[in-house]
């Protein structure tokens, strides 16, 4: 988040990550490489029934294994969310998408939810997974921060154009990186 926004100024752009969930998705994959590993030095020798033979290829394709589960375990770090006067670009686990501001009816953190949600004006919800409830008060102050943004989109005149305009995905536009 911006410093400004964390001062009480409004905040001229917003970029968060859920902190706890990176946090623990870190640890989980460091943990993941080191039983695969270690049950890869344990792979050795003939079996108990005595007809099968663990080879070293047989070893590092459990390391290939560990490491690709941890890959996918990291996923989990790739939620952000970035927010500016024109719009919102949520990644969750995959695409980036891009929301102007007119498409956005309300930004929602209701009680029990486990991460924000964006109301759309079509009915449409989008979940927010950068902004997650166990990162309490960061994520309060976020959500703060990103309805001053709806709040202040709001009070500018609306380009005609961009109102109807619909969500973009990101990775249908080109590389899939923010253009924010």
């Amino acid at each position: 988040m911006t410093d400004s926004a964390q001062h009480g100024e409004p905040a001229a752009r917003v970029d968060a990550q859920a902190r706890k969930a990176n946090k623990v998705a870190y640890i989980s994959a460091a943990l993941v490489v080191v039983i695969f590993i270690g049950v890869a030095f344990t792979l050795r020798g003939r079996t108990d029934s005595g007809r099968s033979e663990f080879h070293v290829e047989d070893q590092l394709a459990m390391i290939l294994l560990g490491l690709l589960a941890a890959a996918a375990v990291l996923m989990f770090t790739r939620p952000r969310i970035i927010a500016d006067a024109d719009g919102i670009r949520v990644r969750n686990l995959l695409a980036w998408k891009y929301f102007p501001w007119p498409v956005i009816a309300a930004v929602r953190f209701d009680r029990g939810s486990p991460w924000v949600a964006l109301d759309l004006q079509d009915d449409d919800v989008i979940s927010v997974m950068a902004v997650q409830a166990a990162d309490k008060d960061y994520a309060l102050d976020t959500v703060r921060t990103l309805r001053r943004l709806l709040a202040a989109s709001r009070e500018r005149p609306v380009d005609a154009a961009a109102s109807r305009e619909r969500p973009v995905d990101a990775a249908a536009e080109g590389d899939g990186a923010p253009a924010i």
